[in-house]
């Protein structure tokens, strides 16, 4: 088990000491912010299909561990989702997470949840996260 920063290790998505969580791990390549997931039977809102709220946690997850790896603490001041396609549990998705733009203490994000199988866009998310002043 990596521990994060001894605030962030119980998150929901990506902490390693929940046990309830999805336990994702991020690594930037290429200035992307990168995960897999593969939702689970448990992770359904109708049956068989990912519940969305799953999907905006991890795509705010994606975009905020952008900011996390990089040693800047910032929370999320909005964010927005277009759900593009159904995602059936089971399926393994990559997510991506990239800077726009940055002014200020303000950083704004996009969030990219893909089918690995058929590069399909499930969904975006575009995301403004605000430094944290010390």
């Amino acid at each position: 088990m990596s521990l994060l920063r001894d605030d962030a290790n119980h998150c929901f998505v990506c902490g390693p000491s929940n046990p309830i969580g999805l336990n994702l791990t991020f690594r930037i390549e290429h200035n992307v912010c990168l995960t897999e997931y593969t939702p689970a039977e448990e992770h359904c809102g109708y049956v068989g299909i990912t519940h969305g709220g799953l999907i905006f946690s991890a795509l705010d997850d994606v975009m905020a561990n952008w900011i996390f790896l990089r040693g800047i603490r910032a929370y999320t001041a909005k964010c927005d989702i277009r759900y593009k396609a159904e995602l059936p549990t089971g399926t393994p998705v990559r997510l991506e997470g990239r800077q726009l733009k940055s002014k200020g203490r303000l950083i704004q994000m996009q969030g990219l949840m893909i089918r690995q199988d058929n590069d399909e866009l499930i969904a975006e998310a575009q995301g403004h996260f605000m430094q944290a002043e010390n």
